[in-house]
């Protein structure tokens, strides 16, 4: 695990090399066990690396066996050994036992194919060099993982070209101007995160999931644009004609999910899980436990016991025979801390904070190395939005049959009833799926909506509207599209893993572990795990009311009843309760004082509302809070920002889009 960094187009080498040592330093939670830097007479690499597997040899960058192709890597590859043993039979030479060398030979075998035989989350860059080490560069290609588990952001601008694993990285480089995207903004507000591929710095994009690209170093620019190397539709239909139809779903997915464990335990040093009360960190915890033991296990539980999961989950860890620790955070305790939380965020996020509380105790007991149930609501249908996402999709579709007029009318009839049973947030949601059907690419996002497309519009200024969202609008009907090929239970997974998934749970979870310098893996995302489950007939895959209903069937003898049988429950903090009291006078003096980069763009009015609106009880605690997480985050990494010499010298850099 790793982070890394690079550019090219800036001529003068020392310059080069500084922006890149600027980039790794603000870099050096992902890595503070080992850097480097290559610097070639065309380009300059630089990584940080966590050491995780092969400790004395996984030093970067790593090399082909004639020094013409160069890698950086951030994640893990957990097929890495079958790899090696194919790419031995044709005659490659390793000199270490790590997982990133397979990558680079990969590469020398197969070209850009070879994201297709990776397994495992991955960001990296490879550098040609024709004529070895020393020489000048020809090409960068660079790949991010099928789901985006591990971040990869660019800028390009008049001949400059950035990459690295954080937004924050890139700002570092003191070439781009720390302006904030409308574009971005808007979808920031419209969902709590940053919607893929924008960031909420303009000029700075995120390769998106599943994507790799090209940059010609000569030229100083991408050969093409993003390219798409994983499509749902195209994987699912391998993956139903190797489906041996005789054997039980059940059957077969116990047997993948076995063999996803295997591989996530791989680690040259100590690991634990995530563990909460719920089926997916328990399944984990059954599996796991099952190949090592003493594998060990963190909860964090709070005094306001309602809210607590400690109890449960200790009767779990009792049961796997597991090493468990508890974290004890209070209200009090989390306002002293919060500015460190907060700080940890790359782009801000209104989610996050209990992944950077639960990292930080993994790390404070001398992990490196977390499994985390992520992926298990998006693929077994988990979420209330696998229920409520089709009646959506059907209110929509009739309310095109009504007069504009009159869905209006019965739009804010809905909010007025949804504000007297004291529903106003899901009634509002309803209201505008039925009177602008047509504002969100699909019905399913505005189950997900944080503010509704008309409270977005009140909450931003004339002057925050200039900017075109077609980037990330294009991406959300890309997957509204793939989503329509699929059947009811998998449209939704499919929805659910480009948005929520990839843009706010994966994100925060690998900006607030990597800021305690921790890895974090997430066993159910095996995307052959994943393209199983979504080959499956829905029958499969739904049974009657039962949540999860396939994943408990194959575990059916090792989970818990009284874990089966429970009602759902969040992993939350009791956000409610601490707004309005431990917090409250911090959030409310934040929003009050909106910072001078936010200012021309959000309503000052209309975001003072949304706090009173809270208070009153009229809104849930979500909406202010993200406001808030947006101002500290601005305030933070936007405001006084510095240009050294670089920026100077590539001034007209900063006006990247």
């Amino acid at each position: 695990m790793c982070g890394i960094c690079g550019v090219i187009g800036v001529d003068d080498p020392r310059t080069r090399e500084a922006v890149v040592r600027c980039m790794m330093a603000a870099l050096h939670h992902r890595g503070p066990d080992d850097d480097a830097l290559l610097a070639t007479p065309s380009a300059t690499l630089g990584m940080r690396r966590l050491s995780i597997i092969d400790l004395p040899g996984g030093h970067q960058p790593v090399w082909n066996e004639d020094g013409t192709l160069a890698l950086v890597f951030n994640g893990e590859i957990y097929n890495f050994r079958d790899l090696r043993r194919t790419l031995e039979s044709q005659g490659h030479r390793f000199r270490t036992r790590s997982d990133t060398e397979v990558i680079v030979h990969a590469y020398e075998s197969w070209g850009d194919d070879c994201v297709q035989h990776l397994r495992g989350m991955f960001a990296f860059a490879v550098l040609e060099l024709p004529h070895g080490p020393g020489g000048f560069a020809r090409r960068i290609f660079l790949a991010r993982d099928r789901l985006g588990i591990k971040p990869l952001y660019y800028a390009h601008a008049d001949g400059v070209f950035l990459f690295a694993s954080e937004v924050r990285a890139l700002l570092a480089s003191g070439i781009l101007a720390p302006r904030i995207s409308p574009a971005a903004l808007e979808a920031y507000l419209l969902f709590g995160s940053v919607s893929e591929p924008t960031t909420l710095v303009k000029g700075i994009l995120s390769l998106p999931p599943g994507h790799r690209l090209s940059i010609s170093v000569d030229v100083g620019q991408p050969v093409t644009g993003p390219q798409c190397y994983w499509r749902p539709t195209e994987a699912i239909t391998r993956s139903e004609a190797s489906t041996e139809g005789h054997i039980p779903p059940a059957k077969t997915l116990r047997s993948r999910l076995e063999e996803s464990i295997r591989g996530h335990l791989i680690a040259d040093v100590p690991l634990g899980i995530f563990l909460s009360s719920g089926i997916d960190s328990t399944a984990l915890a059954a599996l796991a436990s099952r190949e090592q033991s003493g594998i060990r296990t963190f909860t964090v539980v709070f005094p306001e016991r309602h809210f607590s999961e400690a109890e449960l989950a200790r009767r779990t860890a009792e049961r796997f025979r597991t090493q468990h620790q508890e974290l004890l955070l209070s209200g009090e305790e989390m306002r002293e801390r919060l500015d460190g939380a907060i700080a940890a965020f790359d782009q801000p996020s209104m989610d996050g904070i209990n992944t950077y509380f639960v990292s930080w105790a993994a790390r404070q007991a001398g992990l490196k190395v977390a499994l985390s149930g992520l992926g298990s609501d998006e693929l077994f249908g988990g979420y209330p939005t696998f229920r409520s996402a089709p009646r959506v999709q059907g209110l929509a579709a009739l309310s095109r049959w009504v007069p504009d007029s009159a869905r209006r009318a019965m739009a804010r009839a809905l909010v007025e009833t949804g504000k007297h049973r004291g529903q106003a947030d899901a009634a509002g949601k309803l209201a505008s799926a039925w009177a602008t059907p047509e504002a969100l690419p699909h019905p399913y996002f505005f189950t997900r909506a944080l503010f509704v497309p008309e409270r977005v519009a009140s909450l931003l200024k004339d002057s925050a509207s200039a900017e075109d969202a077609s980037t990330w609008r294009a991406w959300l009907g890309a997957a509204s599209r793939e989503a329509a090929q699929l059947d009811r239970v998998s449209s939704i997974t499919w929805l659910e893993l480009r948005s929520y998934l990839a843009n706010t749970l994966l994100r925060d979870t690998d900006a607030m572990s990597m800021s305690q310098s921790l890895e974090v893996r997430v066993p159910f995302l095996d995307h052959l795990l994943l393209e199983y489950v979504m080959s499956l007939p829905e029958p499969a895959k739904r049974r009657g009311k039962i949540t999860k209903a396939l994943l408990v069937e194959a575990l059916a003898d090792l989970l818990p009843a009284e874990v089966v049988q429970q009602r759902k429950r969040t992993f939350t903090f009791p956000w409610k309760e601490w707004l309005r009291e431990a917090l409250r006078e911090r959030v409310a003096e934040s929003l009050e004082n909106l910072t001078p980069a936010l200012q021309p763009l959000l309503n000052e009015t209309v975001v003072r509302s949304v706090w009173q609106e809270f208070l009153a009880g009229h809104t849930s605690w979500s909406r202010p809070w993200s406001l808030y997480v947006l101002n500290e985050w601005v305030r933070r990494n936007l405001e006084g920002t510095r240009w050294g010499l670089v920026g100077e010298r590539y001034g007209a850099a900063t006006s990247a889009t």
